[in-house]
């Protein structure tokens, strides 16, 4: 049985008849250099026609499956708008080799199966050159048994919004290239501020997804290397909107006197959860992960806030792994918004979901954007003739390329993870702002 579904081949289109030139009749007035004209008119034709024809007139088509409806829209949404606004500069440049950049996106919601189907889509019909900037753990987990099964093309995969694990080791670590630190990283920065400030009972809220079981994982592993264990744990299906009752969820915490709650959610089900637990009176400090959509986030927060006449936004933190895009002490950030604003990039209207308004600047558009920078080396470094191949070594062999942050990308065979370094934010004057450490204690 095969483990994706098949799409129907795709029709080779009819071959037309060349019509042949027509042969002047005897007697008649066409000269030397009338025939010599016409030849050249004829192979002018013929090279134009040509020209339109070979792959390098083609555009290089980058597939990308993400979340554009549904409770995580937004997720996808800025992922593919600050990608867009880089693609869009570069092709306003004559593209890459004289090929434009063409983005191929597709809604799979969130959803694995969806995720599956759109892999297959977007490899087998859409015939991309590449896969880029998935979003979510339980989608890319989905999809990468049908990466993997379709090897011999050497596919990569470039830039995904998850920090899991599963993508970073063996079988699938070699077709994807994550240019983001992962989960394990982003826990243990968490748990180094946390137990540094004298936090010793910690308890975990998360996704009932791959997704929550990789961030929980981390928490159990930085907790283990200082001889300590998860206090208790409390979940939510994926897809929950921040309407929803996190009541059982977060008194199960607080019965079992946690200190600090660690989350691996996206937006909407967290700001759900907030919500029950400062409606309660319940104050302890509540930290995020990236993928989170720190800026959905604190937007639905302080609607909330508005709604209720109460600040949600109390003893809140967030690991990053770009730094924050306002922060424009940053040659990439600052580059970021000014794009942003030059081509003030959109979904496709048939992606769109009408609940969701984008915003000026995020932090998951940041990572997008950057991912997209790499993405163009890699396809500028490749050389001729541009094969999948060349591509796949172009990346390998990326060393210290400056996008623009604290540290530069770096890459090799056997390493397949560009950036390490994580960012500490916390909620000041009712935005995000980057700080050296975490202002909390038990």
């Amino acid at each position: 049985m095969p483990i994706f579904p098949r799409l129907p081949r795709r029709l080779s289109p009819p071959r037309l008849p060349v019509p042949r030139a027509a042969t002047p009749a005897a007697g008649s007035p066409t000269s030397r250099g009338a025939r010599l004209a016409l030849s050249a008119a004829l192979l002018a034709g013929l090279s134009a026609a040509g020209a339109q024809s070979t792959p390098r007139a083609a555009p290089i088509k980058i597939g990308m499956s993400a979340a554009f409806t549904g409770a995580s829209a937004g997720l996808g949404t800025e992922y593919y708008r600050g990608a867009k606004a880089y693609f869009d500069e570069v092709n306003a440049g004559g593209g890459v080799g004289g090929r434009r950049l063409q983005l191929v996106a597709l809604d799979d919601a969130y959803q694995p199966t969806q995720a599956v189907t759109n892999t297959v889509q977007l490899i087998e019909r859409e015939k991309v050159f590449a896969l880029f900037n998935y979003v979510g753990t339980p989608t890319l987990t989905a999809a990468l048994p049908v990466l993997k099964s379709l090897g011999t093309q050497q596919i990569s995969l470039i830039g995904n919004l998850t920090g899991a694990q599963v993508q970073r080791t063996l079988p699938y670590s070699s077709d994807v290239f994550n240019i983001r630190p992962s989960y394990r990283e982003e826990m243990e920065a968490q748990v180094e501020q946390l137990w540094a400030a004298g936090f010793r009972k910690f308890g975990v809220f998360y996704q009932l997804d791959a997704y929550g079981r990789s961030g929980t994982d981390a928490v159990a592993r930085a907790l283990a290397k200082r001889g300590a264990r998860i206090t208790a744990e409390a979940t939510y299906r994926r897809g929950a909107t921040a309407d929803a009752d996190m009541g059982a969820a977060m008194r199960h915490l607080r019965e079992a006197d946690v200190e600090v709650v660690l989350c691996t959610g996206a937006y909407q089900g967290v700001a759900a959860f907030i919500r029950s637990a400062r409606d309660a009176s319940w104050g302890v400090p509540i930290t995020n992960l990236s993928f989170v959509s720190a800026d959905n986030l604190l937007e639905l927060l302080q609607a909330s806030g508005r709604q209720r006449g109460r600040d949600y936004t109390q003893a809140l933190f967030n690991t990053q792994v770009v730094p924050s895009y306002a922060d424009t002490r940053y040659a990439g950030v600052r580059e970021y918004r000014q794009l942003m604003d030059k081509w003030k990039p959109q979904l496709p209207a048939t992606l769109r979901d009408k609940t969701y308004k984008p915003a000026a600047y995020s932090f998951v558009g940041l990572e997008g954007f950057l991912n997209a920078k790499v993405i163009v080396h890699a396809l500028r470094a490749s050389g001729s003739p541009l094969t999948q191949a060349r591509f796949r070594s172009a990346l390998e062999r990326t060393s210290k390329l400056d996008l623009g942050l604290a540290e530069p990308v770096s890459f090799s065979r056997d390493r397949h993870q560009g950036l390490q370094q994580v960012y500490l934010t916390a909620v000041k004057g009712g935005r995000w702002v980057t700080v050296d450490r975490w202002n909390a204690a038990p």
